[in-house]
């Protein structure tokens, strides 16, 4: 049995599922103000030269992920969806641009509502692909490996 999560629940979960997976590639992270506007996670290399900030959008299930009634707060560096939460997290990484790009849209002007599809995010180059965000370490505490 499914337990039902609260909806600042499955938002907590989602963003310290996100941090966890950041720190695990060598960043830095930091939670921001929860319901302020902006960034969820503001996140640094462990050298303080590159600085990232990031917008999670967690699910309970594999849902539409609301965008408000104006695309104005897609913002950030990242955008990570995150659905099924509390059973089997999949992440879905991707651009504000590409969310952007990807969205719906419903209502006439001054009444619209924009949200983004299961099937614009759930895609083989978005699912589970933290390797676009790059990491964290230090080039001097990464195993060296030889090419591909």
């Amino acid at each position: 049995m499914t337990q039902k999560l609260d909806p600042q629940v499955t938002g907590n979960v989602g963003l310290y599922y996100c941090c966890y997976k950041l720190s695990l590639l060598g960043w830095n992270v930091m939670p921001t103000a929860r319901n302020a506007r902006g960034v969820d996670i503001i996140a640094y290399n462990s050298e303080a030269t590159k600085l990232i900030g990031i917008q999670v959008k967690a699910l309970s299930k594999r849902n539409p992920v609301p965008l408000g009634k104006s695309l104005g707060k897609i913002m950030g560096d990242w955008w990570i969806v995150i659905n099924n939460v509390a059973t089997a997290p999949q992440a879905f990484i991707m651009k504000p641009t590409e969310v952007r790009d990807l969205h719906a849209r419903s209502g006439d002007d001054g009444n619209e509502s924009y949200w983004l599809q299961p099937t614009a995010y759930d895609r083989d180059k978005f699912r589970e692909a933290w390797k676009r965000i790059g990491t964290g370490h230090r080039k001097t505490d990464l195993p060296q490996y030889a090419p591909d």
